[in-house]
């Protein structure tokens, strides 16, 4: 039986995307049933045993208690329930100094559909005739992006500068040089943890891109899954950041409920309502469960207390213990981290690579390793480079041995490939 015919906009998003690969690869078993799998990839969190407990008991709280119906049995608000975005708000303004109120606060289903909202609401086609995109001020960016416009050519990267740390540490920087916004430009958006890199944007740079941003009459989406003051996996000093010419995207799943889908985003009042109303077609109103769980440890500071005491101890801990590894077992290769500070991945350089990182990825697959290559990241940029085809994503966020095992058996293939 012949497949419907579908329209541009179906055979565009059904079509083969890096997000829908590492999707595919949470969810398809193993390549060899019988040998132990390691799951490098993917975007899942730890369980922590203390913050389990946590959203345990506020689950509890809300089955045996009188919020059960309303959380579970009946639609909320399109902009999500009010007294998660009010006690949200006060928890932003007093913890971060902030003037916002529950008007500057939306909860959407996940912070993958606030991303296809802004993106789409800032780019292509516009009523003055004008078509637009989005600047990335650094590339590589997440790859949940890249397929987000309904505009194919919504995304215009810039390249970093890379500054070399030592035998075998990096990190990317902005290059303000490269940054010219014209009247092309419908917005910037950049992950503060970036994803995939674990680059935290220094307060400096961050207020920079706002200056740029509001000089040119457009938003800066700041994409905070992985920031302050949670989930709070951050390694270095910063400050949250938020001001009037900033779209702030936050999330509950990092924190433990990614099954949960809640998203949110902070921003100016009008373009809340806006969010809103695209929210009330494209979802009809925004699941009240997660925010009905994290509600009681937002007002009372638990939330906050929780990201800066346990959960980002714990992501620090573990990063460096992944770092060891990867010494370890790939001793003697030419190989290069980019600075872990922060979120859930480690950015993996191998110079000079002599076969792209996709082909290695399929190599490690094939012997039960999962890991991201990094070709998906590297979109919007103009010409070839050939840093793309060198990198991967690690999540070390998962069972240390696992972890050691994957990088035992990439030491085994990459011996291999640069013989």
């Amino acid at each position: 039986m012949s497949c419907f015919q579908l329209s541009s906009f179906g055979e565009r998003f059904a079509g083969p995307t890096g997000i829908a690969d590492l999707m595919t690869d949470l969810s398809e078993p193993p390549a060899d049933p019988g040998s132990p799998f390691s799951m490098l990839g993917g975007g899942n969190p730890a369980v922590i045993p203390e913050l389990e407990a946590a959203w345990r008991a506020a689950l509890a709280d809300i089955a045996g208690g009188p919020d059960f119906p309303r959380a579970a049995g009946a639609y909320d608000s399109q902009l999500g329930p009010s007294g998660f975005r009010a006690a949200l708000a006060g928890c932003l303004a007093e913890s971060c100094g902030w003037d916002i109120g529950e008007d500057n606060v939306a909860v959407v289903n996940g912070s993958q559909i606030a991303a296809f909202y802004l993106i789409n609401m800032f780019s292509g086609a516009f009523a003055d005739g004008s078509r637009k995109r989005i600047l990335l001020p650094v590339v590589p960016e997440y790859v949940g992006y890249a397929d987000q416009g309904i505009d194919p050519a919504c995304f215009t990267g810039r390249r970093p500068t890379i500054d070399l740390e030592g035998d075998h540490g990096f990190k990317y920087r902005v290059d303000f040089d490269s940054i010219k916004i014209d009247g092309s430009i419908g917005a910037m958006l950049v992950s503060r943890p970036t994803n995939p890199t674990g680059n935290v944007l220094s307060d400096g740079e961050v207020l920079e891109l706002s200056r740029l941003a509001h000089d040119a009459g457009i938003p800066l989406i700041l994409d905070n899954a992985y920031g302050l003051p949670f989930p709070g996996i951050i390694f270095r000093e910063a400050l949250p950041v938020w001001n009037e010419d900033i779209v702030l995207c936050m999330s509950l799943s990092k924190i433990g409920l990614p099954s949960l889908r809640t998203g949110i985003i902070v921003a100016r009042p009008e373009l809340i309502g806006a969010i809103g109303a695209i929210n009330a077609i494209a979802s009809l109103a925004t699941g009240a469960m997660g925010p009905g769980m994290a509600e009681p440890l937002v007002r009372s500071g638990e939330l906050e207390r929780l990201s800066r005491e346990v959960v980002g101890p714990y992501y620090r801990a573990k990063s460096e213990k992944a770092r060891a590894i990867i010494a370890h077992e790939l001793e003697g290769l030419p190989w290069r981290v980019h600075e872990s500070e922060g979120a859930i991945f480690l950015w993996l350089w191998l110079e000079g690579l002599p076969i792209p990182a996709r082909e290695l990825y399929l190599r490690l697959k094939a012997r039960n390793v999962i890991v991201l290559p990094g070709e998906s990241f590297f979109f919007g940029l103009e010409g070839e480079w050939k840093h793309s085809g060198e990198c991967l994503r690690l999540n070390y966020a998962g069972d240390e041995a696992l972890f050691e095992r994957g990088l035992r058996i990439m030491g085994e293939e990459l011996r291999k490939v640069y013989r």
